[in-house]
């Protein structure tokens, strides 16, 4: 029987234990470069058997949110060299996000000022993070998109391609590939984004076209066996909607069975929200996508996300539902949380005040148990 602190690999990523820190944006990297203070974030938390770096955009068209590190800028890739040195250091294992955030998104971000890019001009209704004129950040809505011409799509793919190298180059074990909550990959996989009549829309297999497109470029970059993706098939996240997301994500992680990925990094319910969400016209069957992907000769770690916590977690593990939890506030505010769970120790209360952009105020400065003891 498994247990949440023994060892597994994910692919060609060999984890020390089983817990996984998630993504978890935190808008401290001025002009999209990671700094010094993002190296010690990272660092405090190597401990976690594997490290999903906060959403990295692949190129300025694909940044959603003010001050989040990038992959596009040669600086940036000097700066997520600190980053990932720290981690290596303290024995932790690190991949980075590769994010593109299609509409969602705001004209201050996008080069030129220009629209943010969608399968189809149908605007987000959510909202992200822009740095106001007197330097201050807020929440802004966001801009109404365009649709993506079918002769762009080729050089988004490209900008995974050359991102996914970037954080090779940087250091980085791996990738995770965000193809969830309603970003740029989630918008072509689901009907309420997507209305495309072309071969990037309509059916199923259309719709997916781009992901898995995405996918193959990155894996051939950079081995299958260090690319991961993140899926969420029912979030109502950044207003995304489908009808039938059983039928959709069946089919993507049966094309993905195949591919010989690192880990498949499952968000269940809504993202930081309810876990029983779903939607459809039925529950949906998180054990029936694990299957469908086991059938199809996907080996790759089973990830899963979402409220989870101590008892939980061992639980889905022991029991083979899971191979990994995956954990975010919890990580954000208790640095050594894997500690904390192998000990039942207490743990330290996220200040949501801190979340989005600042300093080592709540980024930083959580203690550690000895400095509590």
């Amino acid at each position: 029987m498994a247990n949440l602190f023994d060892p597994i690999d994910f692919g060609d990523i060999s984890l020390s234990n089983r817990l996984v820190m998630a993504p978890l944006t935190r808008n401290r990297s001025p002009k999209a470069v990671p700094n010094d203070l993002n190296a010690i974030y990272y660092e405090q938390r190597a401990s976690a058997g594997l490290i999903v770096t906060e959403g990295t955009p692949i190129s300025q068209q694909g940044q959603g949110y003010a001050d989040v590190p990038g992959l596009y800028l040669p600086q940036a890739v000097e700066g997520w060299k600190k980053v990932t040195k720290a981690v290596h250091e303290k024995g932790g294992k690190i991949v980075t996000q590769l994010w593109h955030v299609g509409r969602v998104s705001h004209v201050s971000l996008q080069p030129n000022g220009a629209a943010p890019v969608a399968p189809s001009a149908v605007p987000a209704n959510s909202k992200t993070y822009i740095i106001n004129p007197d330097g201050s950040g807020a929440f802004a809505e966001t801009s109404a998109p365009r649709a993506l011409e079918r002769w762009e799509i080729a050089g988004i793919i490209e900008d995974y391609r050359k991102a996914a190298r970037a954080a090779v180059d940087a250091g980085f074990d791996g990738v995770e590939l965000h193809a969830a909550n309603g970003y740029l990959l989630d918008q072509f996989l689901k009907n309420g984004a997507n209305q495309r009549t072309d071969d990037y829309g309509g059916s199923i297999e259309n719709r997916s076209r781009f992901l898995l497109e995405v996918v193959d470029a990155i894996a051939k970059e950079i081995g299958s066996g260090r690319t991961g993706i993140r899926l969420s098939p029912v979030t109502p996240a950044n207003n995304i909607t489908e009808t039938e997301p059983q039928a959709v994500f069946n089919y993507v992680v049966g094309q993905l069975g195949a591919r010989g990925l690192s880990f498949i990094h499952v968000v269940e319910g809504a993202t930081g929200g309810d876990r029983n969400f779903s939607q459809g016209d039925k529950p949906f069957d998180y054990r029936e996508l694990k299957s469908v992907y086991r059938r199809a000769g996907g080996k790759g770690g089973w990830l899963v996300n979402n409220g989870y916590d101590r008892e939980s977690a061992i639980e889905a593990v022991e029991s083979g539902y899971a191979d990994a939890v995956a954990f975010g506030k919890l990580f954000l505010a208790n640095p050594d949380l894997a500690q904390r769970i192998k000990d039942n120790a207490p743990l330290n209360e996220p200040d949501r005040a801190t979340f989005y952009g600042g300093g080592a105020k709540g980024y930083t400065d959580y203690p550690a148990l000895e400095a509590v003891a």
